[in-house]
């Protein structure tokens, strides 16, 4: 599995900025909405080309064992 990163910079002003890479579709929207969730004066979102990749998910199996 590739690595997630978040890297939160903040500027001498305040001013934060937040990114991901290695993660991708929605899921990087939804990481940083919960690490960010008490900061209410978001300004702007802008969206990289991993957040319109889709996330690869692979099958999983599951056996029944009667007894």
């Amino acid at each position: 599995m590739a690595e997630q990163r978040i890297t939160i910079t903040i500027d001498e002003n305040g001013k934060i900025d937040a990114s991901t890479s290695g993660i991708k579709g929605e899921m990087c929207l939804s990481e940083l909405q919960e690490l960010l969730d008490d900061l209410d004066n978001l300004q702007s979102v802008k969206k990289t080309d991993e957040y319109f990749q889709q996330v690869k998910i692979k099958n999983k199996t599951i056996l029944k064992v009667r007894q």
